[in-house]
């Protein structure tokens, strides 16, 4: 991002910060304001400061500044919303100014909204769905395959070793025959990953593993994201193509790579074969054409969390083809995860966690 455009954002947050806390100021009677308004603001603080001391401190206390800092994103998008909201409904009478202006039953009511929006997103995050699919091809196969998939695991300072570790045992439950990881594996380090050797939960993988790059493995240092695949034994496809047992995986490296190869350049120059089942890795999914145009039979990705929470959720369905689930592209199936893990705050919103089992199988068996 250019330096520009950086500064224009920060000075939007910092006009949106402000009336937020002028809200909670405003909202809060005598005392409380002072409370209210320090509170919203050392809240904040830890998730600027954080950021930029999070490799520096011990990682028991990062994980800490991470949840906390990154939490508090969510509850300034809501009390925006809210405090939005309450000034068109005050103006429209349908609110009394007097609930918004030294009331303690505004202030509760206020933060009282927000804390149960996120308390309930918190619960609804670590529920994990179970998305079936089955294609029935007519191409061979050398037996009917079970893949897992999932993408932007996010592993790191919030997703920690103990959560994977239950991601892995609904993994060996479906018994599959392969698995796939669709990008954003880790978050935005890899310090906490290596010190707590997360690499072992993915080795208790009962099959075989490929993945992709993403977005974050490159912010995370791309080389020793790498480094980290190999010791959990994952089989990194970049601009690549894997056979196993009839299927052609093609992992195609993350759109931050400008010089990376088209899906026909991949196709070409590993000689996939139309007569073969193709499996397309894709972590962002731009121009879902280029697989059709390929004819691809089946493409997975993730990236969009599908905004993660509402109305985020609203930004990510206008801004791709499709945010999130089944598509369909001619013969090209397509699907479009929104994730397994997740980015920032432990905390989903009209979005959901998810892994899928895909059923591949032969039309003539």
């Amino acid at each position: 991002m250019r330096t520009g455009g950086f500064i224009a954002i920060m000075a939007i947050v910092l006009v949106l910060m402000g009336y937020v806390g002028w809200h909670l100021w405003r909202i809060a009677p005598g005392l409380w304001k002072w409370v209210a308004v320090a509170a919203f603001a050392l809240w904040a603080a830890t998730f600027f400061v954080g950021f930029a001391l999070m490799e520096r401190l011990p990682v028991s206390v990062s994980t800490v500044v991470y949840e906390v800092g990154n939490t508090w994103l969510i509850a300034f998008l809501y009390l925006l919303l809210l405090f939005v909201v309450a000034d068109i409904a005050s103006v429209c009478h349908i609110v009394p100014k007097t609930f918004l202006k030294d009331s303690a039953a505004g202030l509760v009511t206020s933060v009282g909204i927000v804390a149960a929006v996120m308390t309930a997103g918190v619960f609804h995050y670590h529920h994990k769905y179970r998305e079936e699919m089955t294609i029935v091809t007519d191409k061979p196969l050398d037996k009917p395959l079970t893949v897992v998939m999932a993408s932007d695991l996010h592993v790191g300072y919030h997703n920690r070793k103990a959560e994977l570790a239950r991601w892995v045992d609904l993994i060996n439950a479906e018994h599959p025959d392969l698995v796939l990881f669709g990008g954003d594996i880790i978050d935005m380090s890899l310090r906490p990953v290596v010190e707590g050797n997360y690499a072992e939960e993915f080795r208790r993988i009962e099959a075989p593993v490929w993945a992709i790059l993403g977005n974050h493995e490159y912010y995370s240092h791309t080389e020793q994201a790498k480094c980290f695949f190999r010791d959990a034994g994952i089989l990194l496809l970049q601009d690549s193509v894997a056979h196993f047992r009839g299927l052609d995986i093609i992992g195609r490296d993350d759109r931050t790579n400008a010089r990376r190869l088209t899906v026909q350049q991949l196709k070409d120059k590993h000689s996939v074969s139309d007569s073969h089942f193709t499996v397309l890795l894709d972590h962002q999914p731009y121009h879902l054409e280029e697989a059709e145009r390929a004819a691809i039979d089946f493409q997975f990705s993730g990236h969009t969390h599908r905004g993660q929470v509402w109305p985020l959720s609203w930004v990510t369905d206008a801004l791709y083809e499709k945010a999130w689930g089944s598509h369909h592209r001619g013969e090209t199936r397509y699907y479009v995860s929104s994730g397994l893990g997740i980015w920032g705050p432990k905390i989903r919103i009209g979005s959901r966690s998810e892994y899928i089992v895909l059923h591949i199988d032969n039309k003539s068996k």
